[in-house]
């Protein structure tokens, strides 16, 4: 009984650090498009690096700290809720032991065990540790683990920033002439990474992935330089 139960909670690890992965990725690459949409159409109105700099900085700030902050409001829902299931379980637990033991019975048997062994399972994990089993097996809920919004909040800012980086710098290091170019050609090759790599951390195809990403970015950079171009064109 305890080989199995090892292995799903090596399972669960491996697949909640792949969510983090993946929401990293994400968050790096919704910095970089958003960035990128940015000062590309600031540049469609002018080319004065203080200017892109200021806009790109601004941009990054804010949407780095509104990701931190929608993560951080997301995140502490999910854990107030986890915690509401568990106090209403421990509950259930002192009030009716052993409707609580049947119930467990019933979710072992519903994973594909005889009822006679998901009963003498349940006996042996709820003397073990009532609450943790109905946790785990009933909620879904690792009450040693639960989702902490700071950590986050905090992620979600590196990501952002980390790929908001990318646009800005390519936006104001090169020489005028070709800073556009730069950033266009950087971007829809960091746009190539990481639409690969969410796939990949999906155990998706990455063609359509990337494919989607690169259209995506090419879309937010042009329609963004043509209006920064056509309001540059107004003298706006």
């Amino acid at each position: 009984m305890t080989e199995p139960t090892h292995d799903e909670a090596h399972a669960g690890a491996l697949g909640s650090r792949l969510n983090w992965l993946r929401a990293a990725v994400l968050g790096a690459n919704d910095g970089i498009v958003s960035t990128a949409g940015l000062v590309v159409g600031v540049a469609g109105a002018t080319t004065a690096r203080a200017t892109l700099l200021t806009a790109g900085l601004a941009g990054l700030l804010a949407g780095s700290m509104s990701m931190a902050a929608g993560e951080y409001v997301s995140v502490s829902t999910q854990r107030d809720s986890e915690k509401a299931a568990l106090a209403m379980e421990r509950r259930e637990l002192r009030e009716q032991p052993e409707a609580e033991l049947e119930e467990l019975t019933g979710l072992l048997e519903d994973r594909g065990l005889s009822r006679e062994v998901a009963h003498e399972a349940a006996v042996q994990l709820t003397a073990r540790d009532a609450l943790r089993a109905h946790a785990r097996v009933e909620l879904g809920i690792d009450p040693d683990a639960l989702t902490n919004p700071w950590h986050a909040a905090s992620a979600s800012f590196l990501a952002f920033t980390v790929g908001a980086l990318l646009p800005l710098l390519a936006i104001v290091l090169p020489p005028a002439s070709l800073r556009l170019w730069v950033t266009v050609l950087s971007v829809l090759a960091a746009l190539v990474f990481t639409g690969w790599t969410s796939a990949r951390l999906g155990a998706a195809a990455p063609r359509r992935a990337v494919l989607r990403n690169v259209v995506g970015g090419a879309l937010a950079m042009g329609v963004t330089y043509a209006a920064g171009t056509l309001l540059g064109a107004a003298g706006v």
